[in-house]
């Protein structure tokens, strides 16, 4: 994949969640994730792996687990080892084109986990907007010009509209730089989010640098800015029961994080001030209800 990318990151973190006498069978939305990582017949992945389409990886993997335990009611034979069902997707195969078949793997009630790395646009396909990307942003779709600046409209909380279908895991996370504690944080989610019986959810941060336009070196800074500034609040959701996982000490301005990305450029030119209090107002009001809401 390419360098600086957040995807490869995330995915190493939660994979070594996995107990290692355990296997998983692991489910890919078309996307960058699919296409970097194996040509049939070859693959990359050491567990069992299934490419699907953008929109269906929920239904195959659902349809997977149903599967396997309909086999092992039938079998004598006890088995200690587990099989995990994972599948991974991006932003424009979870919150939009696979949203219709996540929902139904989830109100069904499947032993899965579905993870969802956010890199905020179709960057597989020429970085076109999504309703991940954030309000403002520059994309192919959404350009900078003279008749609109960037992408209009918020970004979808994906995560709250999970935790609508009362499924017994729900977390949001990011990787962080040794500073910030590494990856214990994601760690962790990902270890409860596998063991845990029934759906669960993971969404996942994971910065772009070609469609965000950052320098590769910076991919750590970038995650602990978007937590730092809260654009990217890292918490949980058990059983209905909300919980901060992290709280900044000093809430930094968003305007550490969008400096340091070229997809926001334009939001530091004269006039442009609006977008960035814009931004940060709708950043507030998210924390604060989220606060509210933490147990």
């Amino acid at each position: 994949m390419c360098a600086g990318c957040g995807a490869p990151v995330v995915v190493r973190c939660i994979l070594s969640a996995l107990k290692p006498e355990d296997h998983a069978v692991i489910g890919l939305a078309t996307g960058c994730l699919e296409v970097s990582t194996w040509l049939y017949p070859f693959t990359a992945w050491k567990d069992s792996v299934i490419h699907n389409a953008f929109e269906n990886v929920s239904a195959t993997i659902s349809g997977v687990e149903a599967a396997y335990k309909a086999k092992k009611r039938m079998c004598e034979e006890k088995n200690t080892k587990e099989t995990k069902f994972i599948a991974f997707g991006g932003d424009g195969g979870t919150y939009d084109i696979g949203i219709q078949s996540l929902s139904g793997a989830l109100e069904r009630g499947h032993d899965m986990v579905y993870v969802c790395y956010d890199n905020g646009a179709y960057m597989n396909t020429g970085i076109q907007r999504s309703s991940a990307t954030p309000e403002f942003a520059n994309t192919t779709t959404s350009p900078v010009g003279k008749i609109r600046n960037g992408k209009h409209g918020r970004k979808k909380d994906l995560t709250q509209i999970v935790a609508g279908h009362n499924i017994p895991y729900v977390a949001q996370s990011a990787p962080r730089s040794a500073k910030y504690g590494g990856f214990k944080d994601l760690y962790n989610k990902a270890e409860k989010a596998i063991y845990t019986e029934g759906p669960a959810f993971l969404n996942t941060f994971a910065p772009c640098p070609r469609g965000w336009r950052y320098s590769t070196p910076y991919l750590m800074e970038i995650c602990d800015l978007a937590v730092e500034t809260c654009i990217w609040p890292m918490y949980e959701i058990t059983d209905g029961k909300l919980k901060l996982t992290y709280e900044p000490k000093k809430k930094l301005p968003v305007e550490d994080f969008l400096k340091q990305q070229g997809r926001f450029s334009h939001m530091f030119k004269e006039g442009n001030e609006y977008m960035i209090e814009a931004m940060q107002k709708s950043v507030d009001d998210e924390w604060e209800n989220l606060k509210n809401m933490s147990v």
